[in-house]
């Protein structure tokens, strides 16, 4: 399979902002949406250097799915490229959540929660495709097998975002020690749009933010400053994405006061039932938050402070990443990771999408039916999308009515 040659960034922007309307699940879901359009569709890159860009993402600060989004629009067509993965991706979300701030979203009813529940449910199903595409083609023998399931079993085993890390380490020394004999991979190639003098100056500015910004804070107390300040730090300072900034976001904004923890808490629970990057939540903050900047004003900053360390640390690492991934001895160490990143991706399809989202036997028959369109008739997520949608806002009328 040979990739696509290099698209327009206009092409990028339209791909991503599909997916912006209609990833819906969380990071572990829009893994497995990235997988099926970007993989097996498009065909933009290797399955091969596909899952090592979601190793590299999974390791670094940041929103892991949206870092990965940011680096396909980045090989595709340059830093415009990768500028319009991140609009595309995070816009559809931003802007749901800031209606939502200004109470323009209304999901109390019976067919409003059953359609959002709907979409809760693609998840399943596109994870679990995600699950079994990678496994066959990451996990073709028993030590790799047995690999993923080390992994799986240490995430299952924790509720700290450390075990993601400790499971990727774990899967690069066993692959180290028992995969080298493997047959070599043609890895493909990423990164090859950032130079590393580009790289350095990102890892420059990365650091020099994380350390200004609050510096800057104290010698010229400034609402605006203190706002970019609080968000920075949150994207700079999470490993794992998504659920895992909560707490960081809260000390950020409940404890100064500048959100009340009711306002908050709603706003998270907004949040679960737009597609999209889960950091997003940070524009429904800057959106509500007192004193000024807030408004629309507030959601740019703080849209764009949270997600601006992610991406200059992914730019720092592009480079080296792909040089490292080359050697022979790397090989060995990324099938392992790459076995590992499987189990991950199969501890997260039962918690937290399953656990949190199957609850009934309907619940089971809608996901079921979308994993077996998606991967016996090979349907479109689109579609897989909104039949989820209509069957659970039927199946919630339907339940409403029984009681």
């Amino acid at each position: 399979m040979t990739p696509s040659p290099p698209g327009s960034a206009r092409e990028v922007l339209l791909t991503f902002l599909r997916l912006g309307i209609t990833s819906f699940g969380g990071p572990i879901a829009h893994i497995g949406y990235f997988r099926e359009e970007f993989v097996v569709r498009r065909r933009w890159l290797e399955e091969q250097a596909y899952a090592d860009l979601v190793a590299l993402c999974q390791f670094l600060p940041g929103p892991a799915s949206s870092q990965v989004g940011f680096s396909i629009g980045l090989m595709r067509a340059g830093y415009l490229g990768g500028a319009a993965a991140w609009i595309g991706f995070t816009l559809p979300s931003a802007l749901l959540l800031v209606l939502f701030a200004y109470g323009a979203a209304s999901l109390n009813s019976p067919l409003g929660l059953g359609v959002v529940h709907g979409l809760k449910l693609v998840a399943v199903a596109i994870v679990a495709q995600a699950v079994w595409g990678m496994a066959r083609s990451l996990c073709p023998d028993r030590t790799r097998a047995s690999i993923a399931l080390v992994a799986a079993l240490t995430i299952l085993a924790s509720t700290s975002s450390i075990a993601q890390i400790g499971a990727i380490l774990i899967g690069g020394v066993l692959g180290w020690r028992f995969c080298r004999g493997a047959v070599p991979d043609d890895p493909g190639r990423i990164g090859a749009s950032v130079s590393r003098s580009v790289a350095l100056a990102a890892l420059a500015a990365f650091f020099a933010l994380l350390v200004g910004l609050p510096i800057l804070r104290s010698a010229w107390p400034n609402a605006g400053v203190a706002l970019v300040d609080a968000f920075y730090r949150s994207g700079a300072l999470v490993f794992g994405g998504g659920h895992v900034v909560l707490p960081l976001l809260r000390e950020a904004v409940v404890t100064p006061g500048w959100v009340t923890d009711d306002a908050f808490l709603t706003g998270y629970g907004a949040a679960q039932a737009v597609p999209g990057p889960l950091f997003t939540f940070a524009a429904y903050l800057g959106a509500i938050m007192q004193p000024a900047p807030h408004g629309l004003v507030g959601a740019a900053l703080a849209l764009a402070a949270i997600f601006l360390p992610g991406l200059l640390v992914v730019i720092a690492a592009l480079p080296y990443w792909d040089t490292f991934r080359r050697r022979s001895f790397a090989q060995a160490i990324m099938r392992g990771v790459n076995a590992a990143v499987v189990g991950i991706l199969g501890a997260a399809l039962y918690n937290p999408v399953w656990s949190t989202t199957v609850k009934t036997q309907g619940d089971f028959g809608i996901a079921l039916t979308g994993f077996v369109l998606l991967t016996a008739w090979r349907a479109p997520p689109l579609l897989i999308v909104v039949l989820s949608a209509a069957a659970g806002g039927v199946l919630g009328v339907w339940q409403a009515g029984a009681v």
